[in-house]
């Protein structure tokens, strides 16, 4: 499984929809309302044989409301 962090900005007034619909496809270990320049940011682990930017493509970025996104990949580093 690869951790990965997804940052997400919503359009004015859609934070609480897209977080219910990211909810709803249960498909993040984590999720947080956040400061900034972002609006949710969201953990999630995918399997290791699927495609990162796929899978955030075809699972959160069709969420409508959503108008940008960042994602952070993680490393085993210690």
């Amino acid at each position: 499984m690869k951790c990965v962090f997804v940052q997400i900005r919503c359009f004015p007034g859609k934070t609480y929809e897209v977080a219910n619909a990211i909810y709803e496809r249960e498909i993040v270990s984590e999720l947080y309302s956040t400061s900034g320049d972002f609006d949710l940011m969201a953990k999630l682990y995918i399997p290791s044989e699927d495609d990162i930017g796929k899978f955030i493509n075809d699972k959160i970025l069709d969420i409508p409301g959503i108008s940008r996104s960042l994602t952070t990949l993680t490393f085993q580093a210690f």
